[in-house]
């Protein structure tokens, strides 16, 4: 840590020492008086002990909750500006959110386990996402803006017990704001501006129809231009005399030479890592006797942005470092409507049933330049090359349904048994023309992936109970039956079949491979079918109402699945051992929440795009062998007073090591060692022992707020929020410091004012203030003379604006 960094924290934990009573976590405000309204935030000083969660599948105070939760309300989302769910990574112990641009995608990682790439029709993620309880397969179509949302609540570690399939690093929850029939018509609205032409607008009211049904309608939208400026290609590009010089050098023919189309370049129109997204939801909530309550919504989500570029790391002279020579026009268009329902049957005073079904529909269609402009063409068909990532469409359905039947009320032991089923159809088209040196140039290598009926069945019965052995002591024992089917029907890989009689241009998204030049190079109808069983046993002790503590053995579970060439490959389990304590202290406005954590990881999966020894491109899964083990300990600290409040967060992962994978390939990483005749891999490395990616050392977010009361009634709140990580690795290559993100601190600052009677407020804000260059990937690609160019994608450039609220 620098020596500026390191004088910031310790001026920082002066004044946490200094400050009467303070509030430090999740929200500056836990629960909040409002006009029963999420979006309101009149102050009272609540107590931190009475947060509720619903980690174990009921309503549980969150310091008597046995789990590794962090519980994230509304206000502290609206303070923080979250927008995706990669925003919230900051707020939670050992989460990372990484953006992977040829899908624009967020892929999360937990207490060092995660998945890259976890954005196809064929990768499942290790963190698992729920919206009102219905899990989201789709990460980019999942959030929708974080659209009215209530709380989130995230939980660490594994849960397929009692929260479903692909959690085998951790869930999260995201409880959106429910109709009230009682509270009256009220509602909220804001608006922001900002720099790079940001603008915002979102609104959300609750209206009462009758003393038994309401409903809620809720919108927003958010957009800003693309940080990424259109470098010139004038200046950038060789003469036409070196292009020639170039081009008779690799022994082209003096009659074929063509200087470069410098129109061929992208100098207008929308750019690189834009913003445009808009979303609605209707929800109902009726509930016509108080035993029985139905909440219904509709959401409708719309992304009109573009992709997040990767840039490269070291820019060329004269280049600005948001900047890239564009050949490929970004383009992306996604569209996502879900149903979501819960019905919640009090039978009687003992016994509880709950249904949850959910339905989503995502399409989308995208345009991106893989290659990043990162080398610079020598002719018009020799030096760089030319590649565009192009989703021509994809289009995703899921549904689910869910019974829970449940004890209610006081008793020896609680228990809960439960139903699961989901499955997803899905078709893809994906084209992928590279050509040598330019657009113009001649083929590299071309594919069209058409997958047009992939399928997702899961079924599972689980249950769990809780024994409560004493008062103070209680034993909680669960287990879980998945079963799991996936299904790749008619997918073909399409490849060039570099014949000299069929024109070498870029296909194009109307034509089909076979009419064009390609052949068939993979079939890849193939049925994958698995099941296992998963379980949980952990001891919890209550020394008094103010501490607890915790020990857990939990195990997850991936399914294996279908890949390219019809091979399957093996499910990953996870088994994890971890103690916790939760303490509580004056008068439950100071809590203290940690979890130490050991996790085996077997058959650990590996995806990335390959080359084969034949030549053929496709995307390849691995199954590293032996244990990948991980270690940690993390620990979250709150205080809240009346005027002061912040938080601590903090992470370690001293360990994080693979197992065994001796033939590790990947595109995005060029330069790697030819494979030997063994493997069916072109170029791979053994990536035994190395450390996992994106789980720092340490991590540390320190938040604090304070109130400033102002003699007409009305409050002043700064607002720091700062975080600082370690030296991560970027991939499991571990290639040296162009696949790390050195240690950092980004810092927010935020100040609001808020009116009197709490009608209205205005807020300024300053994100990444010191405007650093935060990697989240890295690709690398290779000169001729061997040298390699690394570029990666980064969180935001500095962002500033004002935002203004206003509560009816």
């Amino acid at each position: 840590m620098t020596l500026h960094h390191s004088a910031m924290y310790v001026a920082l934990a002066a004044v946490l020492a200094s400050a009467p009573v303070l509030a430090m976590g999740q929200d500056a405000t836990p629960q909040v008086s409002t006009n029963k309204d999420s979006g309101s935030s009149k102050q009272k000083v609540k107590s931190l002990e009475t947060i509720q969660v619903s980690a174990t599948k009921r309503e549980t105070p969150l310091q008597q909750t046995p789990v590794a939760v962090t519980a994230i309300t509304a206000d502290a989302l609206d303070k923080e500006r979250v927008m995706t769910v990669q925003d919230i990574s900051k707020l939670v112990p050992g989460l990372q959110g990484t953006s992977e641009g040829d899908h624009d995608v967020t892929t999360l990682t937990m207490r060092g386990i995660g998945n890259d790439s976890a954005k196809t029709e064929y990768a499942d993620p290790e963190v698992a996402l729920f919206i009102d309880g219905v899990y989201a397969p789709r990460a980019e179509s999942a959030t929708s803006l974080l659209l009215d949302i209530d709380s989130v609540q995230v939980l660490r570690g594994p849960q397929g017990t009692l929260w479903g399939r692909n959690s085998t690093a951790g869930a999260i929850d995201f409880e959106t704001v429910k109709p009230d029939p009682q509270g009256g018509f009220y509602g909220n609205a804001q608006m922001s501006l900002g720099n790079y032409s940001q603008s915002g607008q979102k609104a959300a009211i609750n209206l009462p129809i009758s003393s038994t049904f309401a409903m809620r309608v809720a919108v927003a939208h958010e957009q800003h231009d693309g940080y990424v400026n259109y470098q010139n290609p004038g200046s950038e590009l060789p003469s036409v005399a070196q292009q020639q010089t170039a081009y008779l050098a690799s022994g082209g023919n003096p009659a074929n030479f063509q200087p470069i189309n410098q129109a061929l370049y992208v100098q207008g129109g929308d750019k690189y890592n834009a913003q445009n997204q808009s979303a609605a939801r209707i929800s109902a909530l009726w509930q016509p006797v108080e035993s029985f309550k139905w909440n219904l919504s509709y959401e409708y989500f719309l992304d009109r942005g573009t992709p997040d570029m990767n840039l490269m790391q070291n820019p060329r002279p004269g280049q600005d470092f948001w900047s890239a020579l564009i050949d490929v026009a970004p383009y992306l268009h996604r569209t996502s409507k879900t149903v979501r329902s819960r019905m919640d049957w009090q039978i009687n005073e003992d016994i509880a049933l709950t249904y949850i079904a959910g339905y989503n529909r995502f399409s989308g269609s995208s345009n991106y330049q893989q290659d990043a402009g990162a080398i610079l063409p020598t002719s018009f068909t020799t030096g760089g090359v030319y590649q565009d990532d192009r989703t021509n469409y994809s289009n995703y359905s899921s549904y689910s349904h869910e019974f829970d039947l449940k004890s209610t009320g006081q008793h020896a032991v609680d228990w809960i048994l439960g139903l699961y089923y989901s499955a997803e159809d899905n078709n893809i088209r994906f084209d992928i023309p590279i050509m040598n040196g330019t657009q113009q140039g001649t083929v590299n290598w071309q594919g069209s992936f058409i997958q047009p009926k992939e399928t997702v069945q899961s079924e599972a019965v689980f249950g769990q109970a809780v024994w409560h052995v004493t008062d103070a002591f209680n034993l909680t024992a669960g287990a879980r039956f998945s079963d799991d089917t996936k299904k790749n029907e008619g997918g073909i890989n399409w490849g060039w079949a570099y014949d000299p009689d069929v024109p070498q241009v870029p296909i194009s998204s109307s034509a089909l491979p076979q009419d064009v030049g390609f052949t068939v190079s993979q079939h890849n109808d193939a049925t994958y079918h698995k099941n296992k069983v998963t379980w949980l046993t952990r001891a919890d002790y209550l020394f008094s109402k103010n501490a607890m503590v915790y020990a857990s053995i939990s195990t997850g579970y991936k399914s294996g699945g279908t890949e390219d060439g019809g091979a399957l490959y093996k499910p990953e389990t996870l088994t994890n051992y971890e103690v916790g304590a939760k303490f509580t202290f004056l008068d439950g406005h100071l809590t203290w929440n940690s979890a130490a954590y050991y996790e085996d990881f077997k058959n650990f999966q590996l995806s990335a795009p390959i080359v084969y020894q034949n030549g053929n491109h496709g995307l390849g899964f691995s199954n590293v062998q032996g244990s990948t083990k991980v270690a940690g300990f993390e620990s979250e600290l709150t205080l809240q007073g009346h005027d002061d409040r912040a938080n601590l967060v903090f992470s370690a992962i001293p360990k994080k090591t693979l197992g065994t994978l001796v033939y590790a390939g990947s595109n995005d990483y060029a330069g790697l060692p030819p494979c030997p005749a063994q493997s069916n891999l072109s170029s791979c490395m053994n990536i035994t022992g190395h450390t996992l990616p994106h789980a720092p050392d340490a991590s540390l977010t320190a938040i604090y707020e304070h109130d400033f009361h102002l003699s007409n009634g009305g409050r002043i709140t700064p607002r720091l929020s700062s975080q600082y990580q370690s030296t991560q690795w970027l991939s499991v290559f571990n290639l040296g410091p162009g696949d790390q993100q050195k240690s950092y601190v980004r810092t927010d600052l935020s100040l609001r004012y808020t009116e009197p009677q709490d009608r209205w407020w205005v807020n300024a804000y300053v994100q990444n203030v010191a405007n650093d260059e935060i990697r989240t990937n890295a690709m690398r690609f290779q000169e001729a003379n061997g040298s390699f160019v690394y570029v990666s994608q980064y969180l935001p450039p500095r962002t500033y604006g004002i935002e203004l609220g206003v509560w009816f």
